[in-house]
């Protein structure tokens, strides 16, 4: 039986509330509702109801302007939320590291080393998983694979201890493609944190329609 498990679902910003974004990313010490629904040219009302909606969704946060004279004034600023909606361009930089080290190390040692940093994240995390049961390792594992950006499955087979987990999305898709040493990372992060080897059947890198991982009943390997 497949299960899903968690998935990500972006918050959709209609194209007022972009501009709301950008005019709040220009003016970082914020913007009151009369200075932008004149720069806007909408109603008071109109900015109060998107206002609204993207401080909820945690894009903006109210902010009081003391002012030397009359009433403090209610602006809201941007958040980090609101900043990260904007694109950024992290790949190339990070393909520039990736490729120097690569050269740097050569193919094992570089290998070795996303298996290290795998499990190096792994060691954060550990104290979540102590104490319990593979379902719950499981569950654990699901939760901060989503929350790190992957969306993922799980299927379950009668009489399995560990199912396989397929994830339908990769947060580094374009660097797998050039260094699939990254998929090491993935693996020694999983078998770290369910002290179990983890194998990976499929991987979208590759050209499969997913990444697939199989949990087996060994060990993880000590070079992990």
């Amino acid at each position: 039986m497949i299960r899903r498990m968690s998935q990500l679902i972006p918050q959709k910003i209609s194209s007022r509330q972009h501009q709301i974004l950008e005019h709040l990313m220009v003016n970082r010490n914020g913007l009151s509702v009369d200075e932008l629904a004149k720069l806007l040219d909408i109603s008071r009302t109109g900015v109060q109801q998107h206002f609204v909606v993207l401080e909820r969704d945690g894009y903006i946060r109210k902010n009081t302007l003391n002012k030397t004279a009359g009433r403090p004034v209610m602006i809201y600023v941007i958040t980090d939320k609101g900043n990260n909606y904007f694109p950024k361009q992290y790949a190339w930089f990070s393909e520039l590291i990736l490729s120097d080290l690569q050269q740097e190390l050569g193919a094992e040692r570089f290998k070795v080393y996303m298996q290290k940093l795998g499990s190096n994240m792994a060691d954060k995390l550990r104290g979540k998983f102590e104490g319990k049961k593979s379902h719950e390792r499981i569950a654990e594992l699901i939760v901060i694979m989503t929350d790190l950006g992957f969306q993922v499955k799980v299927d379950e087979e009668p009489e399995t201890e560990y199912p396989n987990i397929q994830a339908y999305h990769c947060i580094y898709h374009d660097l797998a493609q050039k260094h699939h040493e990254i998929c090491e990372f993935d693996l020694a992060f999983m078998s770290s944190l369910l002290d179990k080897e983890v194998e990976q059947l499929s991987c979208m890198a590759k050209g499969d329609c997913n990444c697939s991982f199989r949990v087996t009943t060994q060990q993880p390997k000590t070079e992990r």
